[in-house]
């Protein structure tokens, strides 16, 4: 039986959107993205880190099926966007795990018996060991885990290929939506800031921090901004390669982490505040580059090349905010992923589009539907 062509509108052009955008496109809707500066916000920030191994966090563990359902799915997903001739900066080498003193490492060790008790491969390593696969890292250093499965992408060169993967196959609008259309309880489009409107058949509320700002939003999107700075660095040429795996550490209980890309920069992060300051925290860069420097000395021979701060969307429980609204037709909401977005973008497209597509939700991700903490209209 052949599946209906649907009119499908995404707001936001971040990587959930652009992701959610393409595999509609694949599945033969029609799309309109909707974003007045598309893949600038968190996407344009984010490290890249595939890592729902070493990511897991404590009163977190029912959202590690989502994550490691999405893991497995970058493979094809990065596949299927080589046609593109876009490079993504995918890398599969793995990440390496390191504490600076007794405990930091004993932290890990803990960690890693919690991963291992949930069927996840981590494999202690002595620092020797570590040296071996990454030279570079330095004396300080107590105690080294590799987690083999969990792997990076470039979100700016994965967007880029998405974008690529799109041109003439949807339509981009660089507007700002400025509310939902809804008609009997059905949402039927999207109305613009410049009072022009886009029918649909299906929207998808992608916008990240941005949708509950969205007129006559049926439900309240409990979603806040989480801050974080963010650095990038030129490697001489002399120093390279300068890592050829990610590699995250705790200092002092602080979490850092060093993602090498494969244009000779290296992205270094962690820091998580919510104080409301969109602007880089000095503190912040200080504190990213001391720890970076104590696990990996020659940082401080590295080109500092960028820093900012972007907002992620956080949620009360940390989980995305994905799925349909009980009793609204029309509507998909794809929001919430904190720190998560990149790696959940493949999942996410292909949840938003079997709804799309007239499919139920699968019972699993029920846990992650919008109006699980009430459907007061926002």
């Amino acid at each position: 039986m052949t599946k209906p062509c649907r009119d499908v509108a995404v707001i936001g052009a971040g990587i959930i959107g652009l992701g959610v955008a393409w595999e509609a496109v694949r599945r033969g809707h029609r799309v309109t993205l909707i974003d007045p500066s598309p893949a600038s916000g968190a996407t344009r920030a984010a490290a890249g880190m595939l890592a729902p191994v070493s990511e897991l966090q404590y009163r977190e563990e029912r959202f590690l099926e989502l994550t490691r359902e999405s893991a497995l799915l970058y493979p094809a997903f990065i596949d299927e966007l080589a046609n593109t001739g876009v490079e993504t900066g995918y890398r599969s080498e793995g990440t390496l795990v390191l504490g600076l003193d007794p405990a930091d490492r004993l932290v890990l060790a803990d960690l890693r018996a919690a991963q291992v008790s949930h069927g996840l491969t981590v494999d202690e390593l002595t620092i020797r060991e570590a040296r071996r696969r990454e030279p570079l890292i330095g004396p300080a250093a107590t105690g080294a885990f590799l987690v083999p499965g969990d792997h990076q992408v470039d979100p700016r060169q994965l967007a880029s290929a998405l974008f690529s993967a799109l041109a003439g196959n949807a339509r981009l609008l660089e507007g700002t939506a400025s509310g939902l259309i809804v008609e009997g309880g059905r949402v039927t489009g999207v109305a613009l800031d410049d009072g022009s409107s886009v029918s649909a058949d299906e929207t998808v509320v992608a916008n990240g921090l941005g949708a509950p700002a969205l007129a006559s939003l049926p439900v309240a999107l409990p979603v806040r901004p989480v801050y974080g700075d963010i650095l990038r660095l030129r490697v001489p040429a002399h120093l390279r390669p300068f890592l050829t795996t990610t590699v995250r550490g705790l200092v002092r209980g602080n979490p850092v982490y060093l993602v090498p890309r494969t244009d000779g920069t290296v992205v270094i992060g962690a820091t998580q505040r919510e104080d409301g300051r969109r602007a880089v925290s000095a503190g912040g860069v200080y504190q990213l580059l001391r720890d970076a420097q104590q696990l990996v000395p020659a940082v401080v021979e590295l080109d500092l090349v960028e820093s900012m701060c972007r907002a992620r969307p956080g949620t009360p429980d940390n989980a995305p905010l994905l799925g349909r609204v009980s009793g609204v037709e029309g509507l998909v909401v794809a929001t919430g992923f904190f720190r998560h977005g990149v790696l959940l973008t493949p999942v996410a497209a292909r949840i938003c589009a079997d709804l799309l597509d007239g499919k139920p939700a699968a019972p699993e991700h029920n846990a992650y539907r919008p109006d699980r903490f009430g459907k007061g209209s926002s």
